[in-house]
């Protein structure tokens, strides 16, 4: 995942608290979904995590998939589970994630994010940003350091 930190962040889309028809979800309540389309062609989902009209979220870049990996191969049209949802495009498709989900309550909509009692101690990493061009060095790209389900490997 990666985060995106407010007004005073030059790769986050609500840079200088700048608020449009296509982010204004960013701008919600935290736990609501900031879903967008890039390149014309790909969806990425987002959670936003700050108060109420602060523009802040976490990109899900990647997931290691535990269920419905059926539906998740028929979508991206692959039987290979570590290209899933290696990726925030390929995790939309996998997921089947689309603008509909944008400015949806992340509690209460088709797709969740649940704390787990499960977790296991593991090695992360932060580091740089990946795919922006302005505040790359920041560290808030953050994943499991030996992670195969990543697009690109934590360094």
């Amino acid at each position: 995942m990666e985060g995106y930190i407010g007004p005073d962040d030059p790769a986050a889309h609500g840079y200088g608290n700048r608020k449009t028809q296509r982010n204004s979800a960013l701008f919600g309540l935290p736990g609501t979904s900031y879903v967008y389309f890039i390149y014309g062609m790909h969806w990425c989902f987002n959670a936003v995590t700050e108060a109420e009209g602060y523009p802040s979220a976490v990109l899900i870049r990647a997931l290691e998939p535990l269920a419905g990996l059926e539906a998740m191969k028929r979508r991206r049209r692959t039987q290979n589970e570590t290209r899933l949802c290696s990726g925030p495009a390929r995790l939309c498709q996998a997921l089947g994630i689309d603008g509909s989900l944008n400015g949806k309550s992340l509690q209460r909509s088709g797709v969740r994010i649940l704390r787990s009692d499960k977790l296991k101690a593991l090695a992360i990493y932060a580091g740089p940003r990946i795919g922006i061009s302005q505040a790359v060095d920041w560290p808030l790209r953050f994943a499991e350091r030996s992670s195969p389900w990543l697009s690109r490997p934590a360094e």
